[in-house]
């Protein structure tokens, strides 16, 4: 059986698309225990704010901007 270092070193000398192939099936082979509720808090949340955006209601910002208000609100 390889070991984890020459498993490593082989799929790192794999190309970028065959890499992201094997990142997301591992990531999908980890057993997360998750909490439902939360996961539907968490969606009627995200569609809330998705639907205040599409109204109107409240203004879409960038990434950037959004990280910089962090920021400030940090210091």
């Amino acid at each position: 059986m390889a070991s984890v270092e020459q498993i490593m070193k082989e799929a790192l000398a794999l190309p970028s698309a065959s890499r992201a192939l094997l990142a997301e099936k591992l990531v999908e082979s980890l057993e997360f225990d998750v909490d439902e509720t939360l996961q539907m808090l968490w969606t009627d949340e995200a569609k809330k704010r998705r639907d205040e955006i599409r109204s109107g209601t409240v203004p879409p910002i960038s990434g950037e901007e959004g990280l910089a208000r962090v920021r400030q609100l940090l210091e």
